[in-house]
């Protein structure tokens, strides 16, 4: 008997704005890769725009964004903002970094999961497995 396959999860990770320390980044894509997701890293440097046209364009499913910079809030807001007036408002958004406590309830109230530095791969990982599975109906 054979099952219906499903295909690859395809996740966009991204840089937001001047913070060029992207080893976390690197570290979360690979995770998501070595998980058998497809996974476009955009760079460092990218502006909510880029990173919008990049997930519409990849046609993904979830967004993840690394902020060390502390503009985490206006980020996530101008990205849920973007993609919800792209028609992409059903992708899964997580951001990681430094995130401090205070904020985790207005960004969890966004959609987002929010994973701070110290998160593990693993956690990260299943949330996006996770959420893409139930947003899929399955």
């Amino acid at each position: 008997m054979t099952g219906r396959v499903s295909p690859p999860i395809r996740v966009v990770v991204a840089k937001p704005g001047l913070d060029g320390h992207d080893r976390g980044a690197k570290v979360v894509a690979k995770a998501l890769k070595d998980a058998g997701m497809e996974v476009i890293y955009t760079g460092r440097h990218q502006t909510v725009d880029q990173i919008v046209a990049a997930a519409v364009q990849e046609d993904a499913e979830a967004v993840g964004l690394s902020v060390l910079s502390g503009a985490h809030m206006d980020y996530c807001a101008r990205l849920r903002r973007r993609l919800d007036e792209e028609g992409a408002g059903d992708v899964v958004l997580l951001v990681g970094g430094t995130v401090p406590a205070g904020d985790l309830p207005a960004l969890r109230e966004m959609g987002y999961g929010v994973f701070g530095t110290g998160s593990h791969l693993a956690d990260i990982v299943a949330y996006v497995r996770d959420e893409v599975v139930r947003r899929r109906g399955g």
